[in-house]
């Protein structure tokens, strides 16, 4: 039982217009209240309700007046459930968003206790009503660095793309969606050619400058669905994973990649391609049937990107979609 159900049953025989009784109640910042279960009026509320809300206490009148002051989108799910439990004598809490009188809201903890008389059946609704807006910003606060914190876990902190770990996820994630839906994936691997030599003849912080903006273009390229993937799949090698996309898109999108890169014309003084950086690229489709895995697409995604990178580079090989 928490504390403020414990300070609620303490109250509860006490009469509304006791000195001591009152003195109590209205030297808290919770706010105290009483209502008629017959007649659904407020009997008691406590004054500290105008300085939160700015309503006046003599406005309080009923049941309604509580329901219209809510914040519409937690109005049914609050009045469902406190109707409920108050029908069954349950005691119980309810968090809410209360409108103020100049239209703002504040965060109240709601914390009820159900009075009987003799025979069993309601009788009143005793309760306090508590600001928990620091409450709710601080766990808001905690939740967004938690989500920021997430987000970073799954982006690489050199390129600004997704990392290996995400591409797992996803790669997996839409494998499954594709299996179910017998929609098509499409999967485009991407290596820097000739990146050891970029980095022997300008060394590893041209290089990271030249995976970022490698990176950036393919970004830029493929920004087209929020489900499209573009990840550093490690080294010099990125993926983008194109779910719902056949192989003839698929090429398509691996083909203006391929210029994208070549159009950026980052200087590349040792490739043996062209005078600036170039990419080979591997794509294919597949509408994953329950006997396909996962893995032995992705291998062959990988045999056609070193295909490309046998033929000469600066190219992109693909293979239609398997049949079944």
């Amino acid at each position: 039982m928490t504390s403020a159900l414990k300070s609620v049953r303490a109250v509860r025989d006490m009469e509304p217009d006791s000195t001591v009784y009152k003195t109590l109640l209205e030297s808290t910042k919770a706010i105290p209240w009483r209502i008629d279960w017959n007649t659904q009026q407020f009997t008691y509320i406590g004054p500290q309700i105008e300085e939160l809300l700015g309503w006046k206490r003599d406005s309080w009148l009923g049941i309604n007046d509580w329901v219209e002051r809510m914040h519409p989108d937690d109005r049914d799910r609050v009045v469902s459930f406190c109707v409920a439990q108050s029908q069954a004598g349950v005691d119980h809490e309810a968090d809410y968003r209360a409108m103020t009188r100049d239209n703002g809201y504040v965060w109240i903890r709601d914390v009820v206790h159900v009075v009987r008389n003799e025979a069993g059946g309601v009788e009143a609704l005793i309760g306090f009503m508590f600001d928990i807006s620091e409450r709710k910003r601080n766990e808001d606060e905690l939740l967004r660095l938690q989500r920021e914190l997430e987000a970073l876990s799954y982006r690489d902190g050199l390129t600004n793309a997704s990392n290996r770990r995400m591409f797992e996820t996803m790669f997996e994630r839409e494998w499954g969606a594709a299996r179910r839906s017998q929609q098509p994936l499409s999967l485009i691997l991407i290596d820097i050619d000739f990146f050891k030599e970029y980095n022997d003849a300008l060394g590893h912080v041209a290089g990271d400058d030249c995976l970022r903006e490698v990176a950036r273009v393919l970004l830029k390229a493929t920004a087209r669905r929020p489900r499209d993937l573009v990840s550093r799949y490690g080294g010099e090698e990125f993926a983008v994973l194109l779910p719902e996309t056949d192989v003839a898109a698929a090429q398509r999108m691996a083909e203006q990649c391929r210029r994208a890169v070549q159009d950026a014309a980052i200087l590349h003084p040792r490739s043996k391609t062209a005078p600036h950086v170039t990419v080979s690229l591997g794509v294919s489709s597949i509408t994953p049937q329950d006997s396909d895995a996962a893995k032995s697409f992705l291998n062959e995604v990988d045999k056609l990107l070193y295909k490309a990178k046998d033929a000469g580079r600066n190219r992109v090989q693909s293979l239609p979609p398997p049949t079944h």
